[in-house]
Order: structure tokens, then sequence, then C-alpha cells
């Protein structure tokens, strides 16, 4: 399998055949698959890439006063050389911000508010937007996932409503060739993720024979691919894949941008197995937690 599938989210909505069986070849091979039809503001996409663009040109000076270390970069900035992919040793080679739902008091407590940025004008603006926009897909796409295994398409539904999700944009700076790894082998800790603006060069995802299958998504697709909780309360039926980023020896040292949306449920969701209801499971906030500190963002 040398290519992720290619899926119309309208064909899935509608339970096309073809699509469905798709959805299921992707889920059981590598969790990896790209959608389109997705009605995502394609000119929001944009004006979100400029604003991170500008974002991560500020002086280091100014960056670093929205980085948040005491709450693991939940929110806010993560410098350069920080995160560190687990079971590594060498961090990866890329800076970030966090950004997470407007919260009001109906929101657990242990979801953070959003940082606003002065410097960069309507920053705040356009990613509220895109996070409102980029959740409400994630949940449309799990209730997909959710009626591919045999379960109700709501059956995910409490669980990521008012979730810990998060919208990271992502700066990988100039690299050369002492270092190809922008970001390490790993696998994402959430349900699920969405990718978008992953027509760039770099992005790669680990086959069953351990081979690398490089993402080479149309412009306008959205990548998603199985998080690791979603591994969990499927008994590893959904695989969360490993995946890296990599700067190719013939390819100019240049930036690279990405933004992915991470859904998550609430923290006080307990991870229990689908098919087993007596797992006593584990709660979601300790799950992330764990991890957080395992990658070294505390």
């Amino acid at each position: 399998m040398s290519v992720i599938p290619r899926i119309s989210l309208n064909d899935l909505n509608s339970k096309n055949k073809e699509a469905s069986k798709k959805l299921s070849y992707a889920l059981e091979r590598h969790g990896f698959f790209s959608i389109y039809d997705h009605e995502i503001n394609l000119s929001l996409i944009n004006d979100c890439y400029t604003k991170s663009k500008e974002f991560f040109n500020l002086d280091l000076n100014i960056k670093n006063k929205y980085a948040n270390p005491s709450i693991g970069g939940a929110r806010g900035y993560t410098p350069y050389g920080k995160e560190t992919a687990l079971g590594e040793n060498i961090p990866d080679l890329k800076e970030f911000w966090h950004h997470g739902p407007v919260i009001n008091n109906s929101y657990d407590s242990r979801i953070y508010k959003n940082v606003v940025i002065s410097e960069v004008k309507d920053f705040n603006v356009v990613f509220d937007m895109l996070f409102v926009e980029l959740n409400q897909l994630a949940i449309n796409v799990l209730s997909c996932i959710s009626s591919s295994i045999g379960l109700d398409k709501d059956f995910f539904n409490p669980w990521v409503d008012k979730g810990n999700s998060l919208l990271r944009m992502i700066h990988y700076p100039p690299s050369d060739n002492s270092n190809i790894y922008r970001a390490r082998e790993h696998a994402d800790i959430n349900l699920i993720t969405l990718l978008i603006g992953a027509e760039e060069k770099g992005l790669e995802v680990k086959n069953k024979d351990n081979t690398w299958i490089e993402i080479a998504a149309d412009k306008n697709d959205i990548v998603c691919n199985i998080g690791d909780m979603l591994q969990l309360v499927t008994e590893g039926k959904l695989k969360s894949t490993p995946h890296r980023v990599v700067k190719y020896k013939d390819e100019e040292a240049k930036s690279r941008y990405s933004i992915p949306f991470f859904l998550h449920p609430s923290p006080d969701t307990m991870l229990k197995s689908v098919f087993d209801s007596s797992d006593a499971g584990v709660l979601a906030h300790d799950f992330l937690d764990e991890r957080l500190k395992a990658i070294k963002l505390y």
C-alpha cells in the first residue's frame, strides 16, 4: 500500500459502499486517510497560515512572553527544541502554538483559556473560527469511524462534547542535512487528528511492513489519522500508527508550516473499552497528563 486512501466526506455521510470500504481498508492497515468534500472554508485556512507565519516571524523575546511551561504548553507558545518524541533523546526541530475552544463556566476547569496575541491582528479571531469548523468536522469523521466498527454513529459524542481539543500551529525552521528528522517517529495522543495543508512534503506514515509512505495529499484535502486514545478504547482494532516529518536531502533548506487539529475528549471522560463493559478504564486527563510528561512538555 504505497498511498493512503482518498475519500469523499459526502459519500461517507451518505453511507456509500465504496467510500465505506475505503475507510475500513485504511483503518485496518494504518489508520491514515484523506478526505475531500469537507466544506472547510479554504480562504479561512489560508488566513490562518498567513497569521501563523506572521507570529513565528516575530522576535524570539516577543514569542517567549507567550510561553506557558507550567501548564505543559497547553495554550500559547512552546519554543524550538522543547518537545521530544516518546522514547527519543533528541528534540524535534520545531516551535509551535496551541489554541483551544472558547470556554465558559460549563467547561471542565482543567481546560485552559486561550492566550490572546496583541502583535498579530485578528490572530485569535481567525483561529477561533477555524477551531469551530475543524471541531465539527472531526466529530463528523469520528461518527463515520464509529459506524465502521459497528457502534452507533453518535457513540463518542458525549466524550467530545466540550472536549479538550486543540489546534497546533507548527513552524519547522530551515534545517540542513545533518538532522533530517524535523519531527521524529511518534503517534498522536488523542482520539483523531485532522491535518490541513498536508500537501507540503515531508510527512510520512509507517506501513505494516515497517516501510515509510510519503503522504502526498491534494492541496485542499484534509488528512485524518487515529490517535492513541482511540486505539486504547477499541482494544487495538483501530491503529494509532507512527508517523514522522522529514527533510529530504535533495530538498531546499526552508521553513515548513503545518496546522493539525487534535480531537480530545473532555478531561473527565473515562477511556474504557467500547467492547468490554467490565473495563475499568483510565481518566482522559490522567492519560494526557502522563503522555505530556513523557514527551518533555512538563
